[in-house]
């Protein structure tokens, strides 16, 4: 039976965020922003055409912004750490649609590992090793239907 080695998550490797903050709220912060989306259906992304490669966006799918995620109720200043603001969250697709859900707490934390970067204390070189990323334990969770907004 093959074995991998599993690594914990590397202290050095900070936040990966440009200037340092995190844009979630404090309670669904993780040290490189990874959170768990939930959504009930497909978000539907254009596909590539030779006439639309001429924009940067269709170019790289990876620079393609799906939507803009809004915590209405959340103040980051509230020093009560109240967690009402967890029962809405809006994630606007387009200019037309707006989904609403809320943030739950996982039952069961989900941990996220990645393929570590050979040189970091590899075993042997061509050992593939793995290396735990984050622990999450909420997640934003959409199940309506999305809802028609104007401009």
């Amino acid at each position: 039976m093959p074995t991998i080695p599993l690594h914990p998550p590397d202290p050095a490797r900070g936040t990966d965020f440009p200037n340092g903050q995190n844009p979630l709220p404090n309670l669904l912060q993780t040290p490189s922003g990874l959170a768990i989306l939930e959504l009930q259906g497909t978000i539907n992304i254009p596909s590539m055409t030779p006439d639309s490669a001429e924009t940067p966006d269709a170019s790289n799918p990876a620079a393609m912004t799906v939507g803009r995620l809004v915590f209405p109720d959340h103040n980051p200043d509230d020093p009560t750490g109240s967690t009402s603001w967890m029962k809405r969250v809006h994630l606007y697709i387009g200019k037309h649609q707006r989904l609403t859900g809320e943030v739950k707490k996982l039952a069961t934390p989900l941990g996220v590992m990645r393929r570590r970067p050979m040189g970091q204390d590899a075993v042997t070189e061509t050992a593939e090793e793995l290396e735990i990323m984050e622990i999450v334990y909420y997640k934003v969770l959409f199940s309506s239907r999305p809802e028609p907004v104007g401009d």
